[in-house]
C-alpha cells in the first residue's frame, strides 16, 4: 500500500489502549487483521481529520464510522472473518446487533446519564484530558450527542416520571445481553476457537471500559465481573494484543510529560493545532458571551472618546 492506514482514536487510561468504546474496537481488529495501522492517540477529536474519533485515514478517503473502517479493512484483506463458516458468520451479525440494541444503552447509560458515574468521574475525565479551552465546551457537548443517540436507538427519550422504568429496563436488557454473551462463548479462548474474530473485537470494544473504568455506580459491573469468561477473554486479548498500549492506572494523563516522545509521534503537528484549538476555542466562547450579552460594544464618536475614559476596572467587575 503506497500510503500507509493512519489511524486517529481517544487515548488510553485505566490500564487500556484507549477509554472510548468505538476507538477499542477499531484498535482490536487492527491488532487481530495485523492491518499496518499507525495509530494517532489524541485527547482532542477536532485533531482528527472529520472532527471525530475514531476515524482511519486512507490513500483516497477519510472513514469514521466503526463498522465502515471494518468492512475497508477486509477489502484491504485484513480480514479476521475470512475462516468462519456460514452459522459462524450469521452468529457474529446476530450478536453483533444484541449488542447495539441492549448492550451499548446502557454503557451510554452508565457513563453519560448516570448522574453520580457522570458528575463525579466521566465529566472530570474529559475535562482534564481534553485542553484548554475546549474542555469548558466539548464534555457538554459530547453528553449531549451521547444523550441524543440513546434515545435514538431507544426510540425516544422518557418522562422524568419514568425515568426509573427507564434505566431498570435498560440494565435488564444489558444483563442478559452480557449473559447470552457468556453462554455463547463458554470456556473458549475466543468466541469462535482459538483465533480471534470482529466479534470478539466488538465484545472487548464494549467490555473493557465497563471492566477497567473505577466508576462510583458500578450497576452493570457487577454483573460483567460475575462472568469469569467475559471478564478473562478482556484480559486476554490485553496481554496477548496491547502489551505495552495500556496506560498505567497509577501514571494517569495528569503526570504524561509534555515532551515526550509519545505525545510528539501522535501528531506531527501539534503546535500548530494547539494553537488553532486555542483561537477557535477563544472564538466559540466570545461569540457565546456576546450572543448572551455578557459582552457588548458600544460606539463613542471621537470627541467623546477624548473627554471620557472608559471605565476599565467597572468592565472587568460586570463581565
Amino acid at each position: 500500500m503506497a500510503v500507509p492506514l493512519e489511524l486517529f482514536c481517544w487515548k488510553g487510561d485505566w490500564g487500556l489502549p484507549s477509554v472510548d468504546i468505538e476507538s477499542l474496537t477499531v484498535l482490536a481488529y487492527a491488532r487481530f487483521s495485523g492491518a499496518p495501522v499507525r495509530v494517532h492517540k489524541l485527547s482532542n477529536p477536532w485533531r482528527s481529520p472529520l472532527g471525530v474519533l475514531p476515524a482511519l485515514k486512507t490513500e483516497n478517503d477519510v472513514l469514521s464510522q466503526p463498522l465502515q473502517i471494518l468492512a475497508y479493512l477486509r477489502k484491504q484483506k485484513y480480514n479476521v472473518d475470512y475462516g468462519l463458516s456460514a452459522t459462524q458468520g450469521a452468529d457474529t451479525m446476530a450478536f453483533s446487533s444484541l449488542i447495539e440494541e441492549k448492550l451499548l444503552p446502557a454503557l451510554i447509560y452508565t457513563f453519560w446519564v448516570d448522574s453520580k458515574n457522570y458528575v463525579s468521574f466521566t465529566r472530570p475525565w474529559y475535562g482534564e484530558a481534553i485542553p484548554f479551552p475546549l474542555n469548558f465546551f466539548l464534555p457538554n457537548r459530547m453528553h449531549t450527542r451521547s444523550l441524543e443517540r440513546l434515545r435514538l436507538i431507544r426510540g425516544g427519550c422518557w418522562p422524568e416520571s419514568e425515568e426509573a422504568e427507564a434505566e431498570a429496563e435498560i440494565y435488564k436488557d444489558a444483563r442478559e445481553c452480557l449473559t447470552l454473551l457468556s453462554q455463547r462463548l463458554g470456556s473458549s479462548k475466543f468466541f469462535f476457537g482459538d483465533s480471534p474474530s470482529s466479534l470478539d473485537a466488538i465484545v472487548f470494544g464494549h467490555l473493557a471500559p465497563l471492566l477497567k473504568a473505577k466508576l462510583p455506580n458500578g450497576k452493570l459491573q457487577q454483573h460483567l465481573h460475575s462472568l469469569d469468561n467475559l471478564c478473562s477473554l478482556c484480559t486476554s486479548i490485553l496481554g496477548l494484543y496491547f502489551p505495552d498500549d495500556g496506560s498505567d492506572p497509577q501514571n494517569s494523563f495528569r503526570k504524561t510529560s509534555r515532551n515526550s516522545p509519545a505525545d510528539s509521534d501522535e501528531d506531527p503537528h501539534k503546535r500548530r493545532n494547539q494553537i488553532l484549538s486555542v483561537l477557535v476555542g477563544l472564538s466559540a466562547m466570545l461569540g457565546y458571551a456576546f450572543l448572551s450579552g455578557i459582552l457588548s460594544i458600544q460606539r463613542v464618536s471621537p470627541q467623546n472618546a477624548l473627554r471620557q475614559q472608559p471605565p476599565l476596572e467597572d468592565e472587568e467587575e460586570g463581565e
